[in-house]
């Protein structure tokens, strides 16, 4: 089985909720909802303090064509619009809604009977209007990547879901297969393409059953469509999308390049869903499925959330905690951003929300390197990662930026390796934000 450089196999801890089946989860009172939510321009409410709103109904929007529009995630009044704490920026502009618990959606969301007759453009403004973005975690508007400049030839549907803990991918795979399966069919048209690979690691044996029988199933239906289902070797980062190119199509994505560049476009598996949602039921993404999990928890659970969901209120839905939390991650425990506060909200991208305990989420104190180069090894990108954390530990910012910093991807591949337990990727977004900065005051 083909595989791509460097990588990692981190304990997997997919036992705490792979065989749990999604549960919705309850409305809360209040619903907190960012208006950064994606990659690009930030939203401006369109809604103003005691405002009623409906499920649905546009409360955030943008003009910048790499960006995406924000709706409630339920019916009430508005409350506030004030910033407020955010799982990846900090604080952001949010929209407060006190929930009236009759949770109507908008009057303009209609079930479509037919969307054969929709076209290329029809889709993208579709999924556009809808506020989709990619649901692995990067959250980059899906409207984009329907359009790009350059021609394309085939279609990745990402189920690799190669972060620990993280099943909800897994789950909207055994669970929902017919419904992603048309919102890809979707996307293929959308792009004008008629192949497409779905890629899952060889651990989810009942995702890769139930794919793979359902494309016999509804053949009929995609009779124009050449999709197929691709199982890879389960290791980290698997689901990276430079490395699921490889590993897939054989095609290497060159440094400061796209996957467009070389023909083809990754969609995760959740958001195949959103556009199937987006088009045949006329919903705006509102709500998502996360993996909430940990060994703090009394019952870890896979719960469809609605945007704006407090963490606190999904502790509840879990039964509460058994033991203290000693971290908070919003996202897998390599990729993710540890959070201070249970206050932040669930947005767009988040997939998954760990509570660990000081067993499950040991501290080290960083030790001296002893030139081993196992973080180079484990490297996927090929770089020195090390050499980022020496030039940030140094400052020296010139020497930085001439490596190549912005090819790494963060998946932390190198500190998980790392017998000197040195924070490498903790110093290379360090690193990235100096020279963001940087970067920006010269512009100006």
């Amino acid at each position: 089985m083909k595989t791509f450089i460097g990588g990692v196999h981190p304990k997997e801890n997919k036992f705490y909720t792979e065989d749990q089946p999604i549960k919705k989860a309850a409305v809360p009172e209040v619903v907190v909802i960012p208006m950064a939510q994606h990659t690009g321009a930030p939203c401006m409410p369109v809604v103003k303090v005691g405002e009623t709103v409906k499920k649905g109904q546009l409360i955030g929007s943008v003009e910048q064509f790499i960006a995406s529009p924000v709706h409630a995630s339920t019916s009430g009044a508005v409350k506030e619009i004030k910033e407020l704490p955010h799982p990846v920026v900090d604080k952001s502009l949010s929209v407060v809604i006190a929930s009236d618990g009759k949770d109507e959606w908008a009057d303009e969301i209609e079930t479509r009977t037919d969307v054969r007759g929709l076209g290329r453009d029809d889709i993208i403004k579709i999924v556009k209007d809808s506020g989709i973005v990619g649901m692995g975690g990067a959250a980059f508007p899906s409207h984009v990547k329907l359009k790009p400049p350059k021609k394309i030839d085939t279609v990745i549907l990402n189920g690799a879901e190669c972060e620990p803990y993280l099943t909800c991918d897994n789950r909207l795979m055994i669970e929902k297969p017919k419904e992603i399966l048309k919102g890809l069919s979707l996307i293929m048209k959308a792009l004008d393409v008629v192949k497409a690979v779905i890629a899952i690691e060889s651990n989810k044996p009942e995702a890769i059953s139930v794919m793979d029988r359902s494309i016999r199933e509804i053949k009929s239906e995609m009779i124009d469509k050449e999709i197929t289902v691709k199982v890879l070797r389960t290791k980290y980062p698997q689901g990276a999308e430079k490395q699921l190119i490889d590993v897939v199509l054989a095609r290497r994505v060159p440094p400061q390049k796209l996957p467009l560049d070389v023909g083809c476009v990754v969609h995760n598996a959740g958001t195949a869903l959103a556009v199937y949602e987006a088009v045949y039921l006329g919903r705006p993404l509102v709500e998502r499925c996360v993996t909430v999990s940990g060994d703090c928890l009394e019952e870890p659970l896979n719960l469809q959330v609605r945007i704006g969901t407090q963490i606190k209120h999904l502790i509840d839905e879990c039964k509460g905690l058994k033991r203290e939390i000693s971290k908070l991650i919003i996202g897998g425990p390599m990729m993710g951003i540890a959070q201070h506060t249970l206050e932040v909200p669930v947005i767009k991208g988040t997939s998954g929300i760990l509570l660990l305990s000081a067993e499950e989420a040991r501290v080290f104190d960083e030790s001296p390197c002893i030139r081993c180069g196992r973080c180079v090894d484990a490297c996927p990108m090929n770089l020195l990662p090390l050499s980022y954390a020496k030039f940030v530990k140094k400052e020296n910012w010139a020497k930085l930026e001439s490596c190549n910093i912005d090819d790494c991807m963060e998946c932390g591949a190198c500190s998980y390796t790392c017998p000197s337990r040195i924070p490498i990727v903790q110093y290379i977004k360090a690193g990235k934000r100096e020279l963001f900065y940087r970067r920006k005051r010269r512009a100006s």
